[in-house]
Parts: C-alpha cells; sequence; structure tokens
C-alpha cells in the first residue's frame, strides 16, 4: 500500500521513547512492517534575560528548550492499521505529524 511516516515531537524524551514504543507496538500488532524509531536532531533555543530592570547588565539568567524527535516509518500498512493509530491514545506532551 502506501508508506506513512510518523513526526514525534515533545519536551520529554523519555515520554517521546514511550509514545514511539506504542506506535510501533500498535502497527506490528495489525500486521504492518516498521522502520525506526530514528532519533532525529534536537532543537534547542536558548535565551539570556537580564535579572534586573535597570542596573547590573552583567547579571543574567539562561533559559534553554530542548525539543526531542523521532521519526517512524510503516512501510507496510493497511485500513487496520491506519484505523488503530488514529485512534491511538498517547501521553500529554507528545505532538504527532502523520504523513
Amino acid at each position: 500500500m502506501q508508506k506513512i511516516r510518523i513526526k514525534i515531537k515533545g519536551y520529554d524524551a523519555k515520554v517521546v521513547d514511550k509514545a514511539s514504543e506504542q506506535v510501533i507496538e500498535t502497527a506490528l500488532r495489525t500486521g504492518a512492517k516498521t522502520a525506526g524509531p530514528i532519533p532525529l536532531p534536537n532543537r534547542i533555543r536558548k535565551w539570556a534575560v537580564l535579572r534586573s530592570p535597570h542596573v547590573d547588565s552583567k547579571s543574567k539568567e539562561h533559559f534553554e528548550m530542548r525539543v526531542h524527535a523521532r521519526l517512524i516509518d510503516i512501510i507496510d500498512s493497511n485500513p487496520k492499521t491506519i484505523e488503530s493509530l488514529t485512534h491511538l491514545q498517547l501521553a500529554a506532551g507528545v505532538s504527532v505529524e502523520i504523513k
């Protein structure tokens, strides 16, 4: 049939890994072949914020936000696979893109 590419993103690496395991497990249970999960590079965003509004411009706080991503390819999918993936309940804090 068609190849389905699933991209899973989240801020916590453990939650992203558990979600990718659930996707692979449901795909294998319906008889599809999978490739992955392939870890994609982390997107790291960093900020430096002044601690004081007027003085001490050398005093700053540093923050960072990391976005972890995994890529899963489902190769031999059938209608049962697609239906089970659409009804899959994943943890909060995980976004899923299906192409």
